[in-house]
């Protein structure tokens, strides 16, 4: 099998803006344009120039959203205010532009909210995308289907000749990967969140996880069902699960990819969609 996609240009990306959040790269004479990625674990904003380098980021931890939904909207504000300052003070220079991300079909339940943390933090919002689409804008895959598996829900866009043609989203994530870990071990949800970020231990507790990645295997297999798919992207922050993508691709027979880091795809799509747009 040909595999079209190559990692090349969005791991270099990445890898540009990893540093950055440590090391801003600033050009004060150039636009700035920030890319707002509200997610069930982690809330991160990543600012990049009009030529789509990476100046800076910010990200924390967060208990704010519950299956893709605003469940404490004035924490939400309050954290994206903070990261938001944040990176201002290392930069020197003030957000405006920015853009944010929804799971797919939720326009009508919560693209609103979102939207409105944003803008309350201080932002202009210049479009709100969906997250597989957001992803797209830095992966560029043609032909296939880019999953995100989140914290609550996993979303999948199905692209055909670089157009979205298809869009699904379910719940069940990472969030998941917690409870069965809470149960499993008989430990809080906090300390489950805990031992699933710790990479030293993913081989040791995937076996636990498997049930949940069988569950996002079938979301996949039904989004994909009647499509022509032969290759899929992973992204989000659940998808860091180290082998996930081995054991996907094992099960649904479809070559199954992921890029570095694939927590910061999104945020860094949002940025490059409105760069684009701002074009």
């Amino acid at each position: 099998m040909v595999i079209k996609i190559n990692f090349k240009k969005t791991n270099e990306l990445i890898e540009k803006f990893e540093k950055s959040i440590k090391n801003p790269q600033i050009d004060k004479s150039k636009k700035l344009y920030t890319g707002i990625d509200l997610g069930t674990a982690f809330i991160v904003l990543a600012v990049i120039d009009e030529d789509k380098n990476p100046v800076c980021g910010a990200y924390e931890f967060a208990n704010v959203i519950k299956d893709g939904m605003v469940v404490d909207y004035i924490g939400a504000c309050d954290i994206v205010k903070k990261l938001k300052k944040e990176i201002e003070d290392k930069i020197g220079v003030e957000l405006f532009d920015a853009g944010v991300a929804i799971p797919p079909n939720t326009e009508s339940i919560d693209g609103g909210v979102v939207k409105n943390v944003a803008e309350a933090a201080g932002f202009n919002v210049c479009e709100v995308f969906d997250e597989p689409t957001a992803a797209n804008k830095i992966l560029n895959l043609q032909d296939g289907a880019v999953v995100d598996i989140g914290g609550g829900t996993t979303g999948i866009s199905i692209l055909k000749n670089g157009k979205v043609i298809k869009v699904v989203d379910e719940a069940t994530g990472g969030t998941h990967f917690s409870l069965v870990l809470s149960g499993s071990n008989k430990i809080s949800f906090e300390d489950a969140e805990l031992l699933k970020r710790d990479f030293k231990r993913h081989k040791e507790i995937f076996p636990i996880l498997k049930p949940v990645i069988d569950k996002i295997i079938s979301i996949i297999n039904r989004a994909i069902d009647g499509t022509d798919v032969n290759e899929i992207i992973l992204v989000g922050g659940s998808a860091l699960l180290e082998n996930i993508e081995s054991y996907i691709e094992e099960n649904i027979k479809i070559k199954t990819l992921k890029p570095k880091n694939p927590m910061f795809v999104i945020p860094l799509g949002i940025a490059i969609g409105i760069a684009k747009k701002g074009e």
